[in-house]
């Protein structure tokens, strides 16, 4: 038994009428119009990628902080908890409990709320 050789070349094809040549050439463009899509939606997901990597985003460790905070003589802080831009610290006074807003950075007050109990 042999086997067929596909390598030769058969019979002439008949060339292709201009209905069915548009339609083949309106397929190349749109296979190419598509592959390039692709390619270019893979370029944009590669550049987001790297861009997420290589955007520094600083360590909150590295934060400046004030060295002290005045919270008032005789005060016992209960909580202190940073919020955004702001320092909540929780005090309890000897006329009841305050809750003081401080900017981290410097260390200044910028408000207090007193919490009464009745």
């Amino acid at each position: 038994m042999s086997q067929p050789d596909y390598r030769e070349e058969g019979p002439d094809e008949a060339p292709l009428d201009p209905a069915t040549q548009r339609v083949q050439a309106k397929l190349k463009r749109l296979l190419l119009g598509s592959s390039l899509i692709m390619f270019a939606g893979f370029v944009a997901v590669f550049a987001a990628i790297l861009y997420k990597i290589n955007t520094y985003e600083p360590d909150p460790s590295e934060a400046p902080f004030a060295a002290t905070v005045d919270v008032g003589p005789g005060a016992e802080v209960l909580q202190a908890t940073l919020s955004g831009d702001l320092l909540l610290v929780l005090v309890k006074e000897e006329g009841g409990t305050a809750l003081l807003r401080f900017d981290p950075a410097t260390g200044k007050q910028l408000g207090r709320t007193d919490i009464l109990a009745r």
